[in-house]
């Protein structure tokens, strides 16, 4: 098995009333247990809107990213799949797709030596 990273971008609930983002949430709490039960999720995060953001060899530090543009990253999970074909069927689960949401599937790189 190896280390997919699924990266989550847009998605935003917070139009919804309070009970469909309960139920929204619920939905996302349901699929980690699935990927756990599987022995599937390694670990991941939701991530808090804004923060900063560092470009360039002079270090320029800008507000941002904000959470109205529709790529802002909004969290991450590291899964295990046997190939990327499997982690990308595994990511058609993500609930966000009702909301517009996008999932980048990505391997994550081995280091040897390290």
């Amino acid at each position: 098995m190896e280390k997919y990273m699924y990266i989550f971008l847009g998605g935003d609930p917070s139009h919804l009333s309070p009970d469909a983002q309960q139920a929204h949430i619920q939905k996302w709490y349901d699929w980690v247990q699935k990927l756990e039960k599987e022995k599937r999720y390694v670990g991941g995060e939701a991530l808090l809107p804004g923060g900063k953001t560092i470009t360039g060899p002079k270090k320029v530090i800008t507000d941002g990213p904000f959470a109205e543009s529709k790529e802002v990253v909004a969290g991450y999970f590291v899964v295990l799949a046997k190939d990327l074909n499997e982690a990308v069927e595994m990511a058609k689960e993500c609930p966000d797709y009702g909301l517009n949401g996008i999932v980048e599937v990505r391997e994550v790189m081995k280091f040897d030596n390290m």
